[in-house]
């Protein structure tokens, strides 16, 4: 499973692809695909964002599903959708939920 990141060039944000093919600022939001195809099509989304200077950095993260949510594999991946590992005041993970 997999899901594409990016960073948003206005400021900086770590975001992830919806289904909706919009850029989403927490990676629940994210569309996970499973297949080659699926695949090629989020990279397509992403790149034409790319060419149209939304995002930078764009790239297919390996992902877990844990009680429901999404968990990135890799640490690198964990704190860009969450936040700093010492202090969990900041980041993502410290705003309010919705």
């Amino acid at each position: 499973m997999k899901v594409l990141t990016a960073n948003r060039l206005t400021d900086g944000e770590a975001v992830w692809l919806s289904a909706a093919r919009v850029w989403a600022e927490t990676i629940d939001e994210a569309e996970i695909v499973n297949d080659k195809t699926a695949e090629t099509e989020l990279e397509q989304a992403g790149k034409a964002s790319f060419a149209n200077n939304e995002v930078v950095d764009l790239e297919l993260i390996d992902i877990e599903l844990v009680d429901g949510l999404i968990r990135p594999l890799r640490l690198r991946e964990r704190i860009r959708a969450a936040g700093p590992t010492n202090r969990l005041d900041l980041g993502k993970q410290a705003r309010t939920a919705a």
